[in-house]
């Protein structure tokens, strides 16, 4: 959860920068919170990775969250064109993202049967904490595509 909250710090703080380097262009002071949201941006990026989401997720969400809220933002405050096309490209880049989100889902639960097994037992060369955690992954990851097949 705390992670999911970084990165939501490092999409607000991106797109704060990437706002204020427009407006930056008629009023030069706003260079400064330009730098200091495109590092803040990175480095709450940064905590995210440590914190365990996947470079590709997190990137992803970051990059497509940044555009989607930088063209629909730019639209109200510096009044460009929000066109159809440009939404269908907003629509495609959210799409996208999910698609990206889901594949690592499977991905991570995929990895968690592999390291416990298909029953979520422990192999005979686990020590048994680290497979208990992974054993508990795989059933709250596999709890979703149960309540699906209902």
């Amino acid at each position: 959860m705390i992670a999911w909250l970084l990165l939501m710090g490092a999409i607000l703080s991106e797109v704060a920068a990437t706002l204020s380097l427009r407006g930056a262009l008629d009023h030069s002071a706003l260079y400064a919170l330009v730098i200091a949201g495109y590092v803040l941006s990175f480095g709450f990026l940064a905590l995210v990775l440590r914190r365990g989401i996947g470079l590709g997720v997190a990137y992803g969400i970051w990059g497509a969250c940044g555009v989607v809220l930088t063209a629909v933002l730019s639209a109200v405050l510096f009044g460009e064109s929000l066109t159809v096309l440009k939404v269908a490209g907003i629509v495609l880049i959210a799409g996208g993202v999910a698609v990206v989100e889901l594949g690592a889902q499977r991905a991570r639960r995929a990895e968690a049967v592999e390291a416990t097994g298909p029953d979520g037992g422990l192999h005979e060369d686990q020590h048994a904490l680290g497979s208990r955690g992974q054993a508990e992954m795989v059933r709250d990851l596999s709890a979703p595509e149960a309540e699906e097949g209902s």
